[in-house]
């Protein structure tokens, strides 16, 4: 108690602290004591209630100085009425400048007017030239700067082809026809990249390379717009420009020119000059190693070690061999008019030249569901990217996507639009880059056709990095009546009633069929010696007829 307690100078005691000490004391005795202390101290962390609190702002001196008050006003107004405006339409224009895909709008007008149903990728090229990106790329002197050299080049007699960066007589005409400006340098860089041709000077060369990315951005919203059209044709030429940009090829040139010292007369030496079909990645490294090296090594093409660098280049390619396709609708064993449908692709990457692929077997073909707790289907997210494509004279790293889509062969339209894949549900290859053979599970979704039948599609497999590693087959989908597919599933899940049952007495008085009770003999048994084997029913999947092309 402060009466009987008197400071104590060495512990730096007074009066006032310890009459303090002892009401913090107090306090703390009618928090444990009194009900209403306790239920303050509980409710709002003090014995005595609600406390009071301020908060303060920190301003500068010179905003609260008298006199400056006018200042402050002027600079509010300035940035309310004036710098957010500002930046608030410079935004607001700047997007509605470009679209979905990242172009200008009016680079997007450009491609929907080039666009034909029997365009080509020559002529998707010219019409990419005519994007306004690149006024912004080649602006001032650049747009005429050094064009005469850069058209001396890409209109020089080619090796095995008439012009050295692979133009056709009409793609020629076409660059020859167009006015001096901007967009015919445009033309001119792309088929320089394409064709892979060194220009004079480093200004030029970066400006060729820039013009390839351009150009592959303007393709990729080319693509969306034929999507639009829905006409299978000019999707395909679209995604065969994306290979030959990263690849620096000229399109309908060799697939093997991806690959790193294979030059137009190595490629001959392969094929054989008179040679109406080019050779894939895939044939070559078919061949046995003695005739593959025989082939290039010497004679003025190769060396050995460039032939070996070639070589593990190819070894590397992600070709996605498919290995089993099918229809199915989740939870149900039939595809029935207007339900939602799910093409599987059963795939595995295979690169070319492997040897020792390990045989499929009919566990990896199974399709195996992730369900959740209310046995919905759930995607799995641990999936992985497979590596950057091989694209050396492509200005950026690029990783592979692969578009799968249906079209109907017959009328050259496209069913079912593309579904892009860039992940895979397991590794491709190992940390050493050795091939995992693993089988990865590719799905699309999209509605059935409202008439039961049988419909057959083109199924369409397409890597955008890569020339030759396309796939194409023949897939049917078989749609039954729903009434139908419903017996069928009752007749397969209901048995019949036994004998001595309720159930099997009214079946009895309608006519129906029931199961004898059995013998007292075999009730007295315990078990039935007597079982029938059932099959297992496939609940997951239809199957379809592949046939490759």
């Amino acid at each position: 108690h402060p009466d009987k307690r008197s400071p104590d100078p060495a512990r730096n005691e007074t009066t006032e602290t310890i009459n303090e000490n002892w009401v913090e004391l107090t306090k703390a005795f009618k928090a444990l004591t009194d009900e209403e202390v306790r239920r303050n101290f509980l409710e709002f962390g003090h014995p005595d209630g609600k406390q009071s609190f301020s908060i303060g702002i920190a301003l500068p001196t010179f905003i609260i100085t008298d006199g400056n008050g006018k200042y402050v006003l002027l600079g509010y107004i300035s940035l309310l009425a004036v710098v957010l405006p500002y930046y608030v339409g410079k935004w607001w224009y700047g997007s509605q400048k470009t679209t979905k895909e990242g172009i200008l709008v009016n680079s997007a007008g450009t491609l929907f007017q080039a666009f034909k149903e029997d365009i080509d990728a020559a002529g998707i090229i010219t019409a990419v030239s005519g994007g306004e990106e690149y006024n912004e790329l080649l602006t001032g002197e650049k747009a005429d700067s050094g064009l005469s050299k850069i058209e001396q080049r890409v209109l020089a007699p080619g090796n095995l082809t008439p012009l050295a960066a692979g133009l056709s007589v009409k793609a020629r005409q076409q660059l020859q026809d167009m006015d001096e400006g901007s967009r015919r340098k445009a033309l001119a860089l792309i088929w320089a990249h394409l064709g892979n041709i060194e220009l004079d000077t480093e200004d030029l060369n970066a400006e060729k390379f820039e013009s390839a990315v351009i150009a592959h951005k303007l393709n990729e919203a080319f693509t969306v717009i034929a999507l639009h059209f829905g006409a299978t044709a000019p999707v395909l030429a679209s995604y065969n420009l994306s290979q030959c940009l990263i690849q620096a090829i000229p399109p309908g040139s060799s697939p093997l020119l991806q690959l790193p010292h294979f030059t137009p007369k190595v490629v001959e030496a392969i094929e054989g000059e008179s040679a109406r079909k080019h050779w894939s990645v895939q044939q070559f490294m078919a061949l046995p190693a003695s005739i593959r090296r025989s082939k290039v090594v010497g004679a003025g093409h190769m060396t050995g070690e460039q032939y070996q660098k070639a070589a593990v280049i190819a070894q590397q390619l992600p070709y996605l061999k498919v290995e089993k396709t099918f229809f199915k609708v989740h939870g149900e064993k039939f595809v029935t008019p207007n339900s939602l449908v799910q093409f599987v692709v059963k795939a595995r990457v295979i690169p070319p030249g492997s040897s020792n692929v390990p045989a499929i077997t009919d566990k990896d073909l199974e399709e195996v569901e992730k369900l959740d707790a209310r046995g919905n289907a759930v995607d799995d997210e641990n999936r992985v990217a497979p590596p950057l494509a091989h694209s050396p004279f492509f200005a950026r790293d690029h990783s592979p996507r692969w578009h799968i889509f249906l079209a109907d062969s017959k009328q050259g339209k496209i069913a079912v639009p593309p579904f892009t894949f860039s992940t895979f549900d397991k590794p491709l290859f190992t940390e050493d880059g050795t091939p995992t053979y693993n089988v990865q599970t590719l799905k699309m979704q999209f509605g059935a056709p409202p008439q039961a039948g049988r419909y057959t599609f083109q199924m369409n497999l397409v890597c955008d990095s890569y020339l030759g590693l396309d796939s194409q087959m023949h897939v049917t989908m078989e749609v039954e009546e729903a009434s139908k597919a419903e017996a069928m599933v009752d007749d397969g899940e209901i048995s019949e009633p036994d004998e001595d049952t309720i159930a099997g007495q009214m079946a009895q008085l309608r006519g129906g069929t029931v199961k004898r009770a059995q013998d007292s003999d075999d009730e007295s048994d315990g078990s039935n010696t007597e079982g029938e084997d059932v099959g297992d029913d496939d609940t997951s999947e239809t199957d379809t007829d592949t046939d490759e092309e």
